[in-house]
């Protein structure tokens, strides 16, 4: 068994959902040898979560942002932490809702993700800086 572990610090993306895939399976080239394994990504960040879905019309990710930000308004005067700005707990909110990390099987030396299936940084901040994943791919 293999297992190989990269940390990658992608840059400042803006608010909303964008693919990453290709970033992920370029951070950690030794996939490409195994035959059949997991590959799981895990975020670094309580404002940012990771999902997996659509990965080819771009109405999909602006949907998400639209459905998100209706589900967790910004402004809620419940809200009590606010230290950040408006944007700062429904962006911890929206990451609970998705999650830190998505788990992928590798087979024949590629992600087995589905034909219209992408890995999604999913940005809950205005300004959220860069972000770190922790990538961890383990098989034979």
């Amino acid at each position: 068994m293999q297992i190989h572990q990269q940390t990658i610090q992608l840059k400042p993306y803006k608010r909303g959902f964008h693919i990453i895939t290709s970033t992920i399976t370029d951070a950690l080239p030794q996939i490409r040898q195994m035959k059949a394994g997991i590959c799981q990504v895990f975020i670094q960040h309580t404002s940012a979560s990771l999902c997996i879905n659509e990965n080819a019309d771009p109405t999909v990710r602006q949907d998400f942002e639209m459905y998100f930000n209706k589900t967790v308004p910004e402004n809620d005067p419940d809200y009590l932490h606010d230290d950040e700005g408006p944007d700062d707990m429904p962006a911890h909110l929206k990451a609970a809702m998705l999650g830190s990390s998505v788990t992928i099987p590798i087979s024949n030396g590629r992600l087995a993700l589905g034909t219209w299936q992408g890995i999604y940084l999913c940005e809950h901040r205005d300004y959220g800086g860069q972000r770190h994943l922790v990538v961890t791919a383990w098989g034979e």
